[in-house]
């Protein structure tokens, strides 16, 4: 699936869409340059989920949990941004799987260190059509599902 033109209220709505068709065990790989709007659908689809909190991005922290809800449900949503990590040892990986847990939704930004550590996630790349409009190119569960497919 492809969206082309999007300002910012626009990623944000489809931010909110995609938020509607997850549920726990799903995960969200977000690319694309610095910049390009990967925290802004972060924050939206999480205030989606009825997060409260307010969501910024974990570049320091690495990850970030907060309570939501799915179809309904509490929900965890963790929020993880692996931009400071080259590569993962056996160590860290070890960690990550607490945050791909099976009853959470998860979010990661610059994923490209964990890529091989899950299983069909979902991939969101966002990038710059102009500089006040951004392309998002989605594929996998979270496609199917929004495509009925």
């Amino acid at each position: 699936m492809e969206y082309e033109g999007l300002d910012e209220a626009g990623l944000e709505d489809l931010a909110a869409l995609v938020a509607s068709y997850l549920k726990p065990g799903d995960v969200v790989v977000l690319g694309g340059e610095v910049g390009s709007g990967k925290t802004t659908f972060v924050r939206a689809a999480a205030r989606s989920l009825d997060v409260e909190e307010r969501v910024t991005s974990p570049t320091y922290q690495i990850a970030r949990g907060y309570e939501g809800r799915a179809g309904g449900r509490r929900v965890k949503v963790n929020h993880l941004d692996l931009y400071r990590l080259e590569v993962l040892e056996v160590k860290d990986a070890l960690e990550l799987d607490d945050y791909l847990d099976p009853e959470a939704i998860t979010f990661i930004e610059w994923a490209e260190p964990a890529l091989g550590l899950m299983k069909d996630p979902t991939v969101v790349f966002i990038s710059h059509q102009t500089p006040a409009t951004r392309r998002v190119r989605m594929r996998g569960p979270l496609a199917r599902r929004a495509s009925g497919c």
